[in-house]
């Protein structure tokens, strides 16, 4: 196949990117990078001063990590901090509870029945449209929909891995587009409330409503797009291979014990909803929020995790044992257990991603990246569409060493809300550019901590042949970065020269 410029670019970042150690030296070597960079600057003494979200001048100083506080603290917290790495336990229970269900047939039998004659696209469709209105669960997306679609491709005869990248590209990509008000709605507008509360405007979580659900809709088309055009074409060398060695590829039709265990599966994930209903849905049930609400936030959401597992485990029995695939009750750890040693490659790689990622933050570094990033910008001669965009930028390029979106907003929202609203851009609107910078390239930051978790889903279906490091992401991932901030700066372009609501009672201007 030609290659043209872009396909050769993106060979080289991936070549570049994979000339580097195994990844667990990687984020090794990136947490002592950042040791001695701490120890440089603090004795430097560099330091920033912001305004904070309750309006005080606040000042921010690099921390000296490899002091005596720094280096006890260091060697008391490692375990406590691989324990409490955020997607650690996230990915083990998936792993378990998906990797079940793979192993009793069960996927591969559901992909047979439902999807046999349904075109590629339209699968690549619906996990990226559920991917990116994934994040009404928040951190549980770009963990479990990755999982799922490598599972659902692997049964349709495809390479598991452009189901690993399109779902982790749309959940963790698009994090800021739903069509429905999530967490991040409400924490966003809340700091915005909070930093403008002198401008008299609305901000409440729909602030941005309108522009997220014709967001949703564009990234989806996007990812369906650059998939069909980018990804299968790259990792087409790979395809026929995955197929010839997957015993799972969809081959005739589904046989009666498969139709059989999928009818008591229907059944069993009836009961199992109905039974969720009945504690999610009455006033003061069990899974409502001491308010009685159910969104943003209540411990029905942060309870999705264990909800899924529990769904997946009692699917993955019900279908065993119908369809007899599952024997005896023996055998369940068993299958539990290989799908939990397919997956024992991150427990590796997330050790010192951990580490990394918590010294990076520790030494307040991102925060000295950030503020700087904000003042140069806020003194650059822009106004209207023009400084929007450079504000994106700005935000898309922080968001590579700081992918925290509330902590990136709290350190921007009180240097860029008055500066634009002087020159008549609504809060609003700044809140609206700064979460088009900071998903976009969420998939290619090199500190986002899910890159040992997709590391480890590709390792999972390796082919054995295809090396898999950072510049293999990275690769499969840049060209949806590039693709989902165009589209949504044009996206916002339309909406800025039509002067459209982007939310209810909420414009671009003042």
């Amino acid at each position: 196949m030609k290659k043209n410029m872009f396909d050769s670019f993106i060979n080289k970042v991936e070549i570049v990117g994979n000339k580097m150690p195994h990844p667990f030296w990687v984020f090794t070597f990136f947490a002592l990078f950042i040791l001695i960079l701490s120890f440089i600057m603090s004795k430097m003494n560099i330091s920033v001063e912001y305004f904070a979200q309750d309006g005080s001048l606040k000042l921010a100083s690099v921390r000296n990590l490899l002091d005596k506080e720094g280096i006890r603290y260091i060697f008391q917290k490692i375990p406590t901090i691989y324990s409490t790495f955020a997607p650690l336990s996230l990915v083990m229970i998936m792993m378990i509870s998906i990797g079940f269900l793979e192993k009793t047939g069960m996927l591969h039998a559901l992909i047979k029945k439902t999807l046999l004659n349904v075109n590629p696209s339209w699968v690549i469709a619906i996990i990226a449209l559920v991917g990116i209105n994934g994040n009404i669960a928040s951190d549980a997306a770009p963990i479990v929909i990755p999982a799922l679609a490598a599972g659902i491709f692997k049964s349709m005869g495809k390479n598991p891995w452009i189901g690993i990248i399109v779902g982790y590209v749309s959940s963790f990509g698009g994090f800021s587009a739903n069509f429905f008000i999530a967490g991040t709605d409400v924490l966003l507008s809340g700091i915005t409330e909070s930093v403008s509360g002198g401008i008299d405007s609305p901000y409440h979580p729909l602030i941005n409503w309108y522009f997220m659900i014709a967001a949703t809709v564009v990234l989806t088309i996007v990812t369906v797009i650059v998939t069909k055009l980018f990804t299968e074409k790259r990792l087409s060398d790979y395809d026929n291979q995955m197929a010839s060695t997957n015993n799972n590829t969809i081959e005739g039709t589904v046989s009666a014990e498969e139709n059989r265990g999928l009818k008591y599966c229907a059944i069993a994930s009836i009961i199992f909803i109905a039974l969720l209903l009945l504690l999610t849905l009455p006033k003061g049930s069990v899974f409502r929020a001491d308010d009685g609400s159910i969104l943003p936030s209540s411990p029905l959401m942060k309870s999705i995790i264990s909800l899924l597992f529990f769904f997946f485990f009692t699917n993955a029995i019900v279908y065993g044992k119908t369809s007899g695939s599952v024997k005896s009750l023996k055998e369940i750890p068993a299958l539990m257990t290989k799908g939990m040693i397919d997956g024992t490659s991150f427990l590796v790689v997330a050790f010192p991603a951990s580490i990394f990622i918590h010294l990076f933050n520790l030494s307040n570094i991102p925060v000295i990246i950030g503020v700087n990033l904000g003042n140069f910008l806020k003194f650059i001669n822009m106004s209207g569409l023009p400084l929007i965009i450079a504000f994106i930028l700005v935000c898309a390029i922080f968001n590579l060493v700081m992918t925290s979106g509330s902590a990136k907003w709290l350190i921007l929202a009180p240097i860029f809300i008055p500066v634009m609203s002087v020159i008549g851009i609504s809060p609003a609107m700044a809140q609206l550019a700064y979460r088009i910078g900071d998903s976009s390239t969420n998939i290619i930051s090199p500190v986002a901590s899910y890159i040992p978790v997709i590391m480890g889903y590709l390792a999972m279906y390796n082919d054995k042949n295809k090396e898999v490091g950072i510049g293999t992401i990275v690769s499969l991932t840049l060209p949806y970065s590039i693709a989902y901030l165009i589209s949504l700066v044009s996206l916002l372009a339309f909406w800025y020269f039509l002067n459209i609501p982007i939310g209810p009672g909420t414009y671009i201007t003042l």
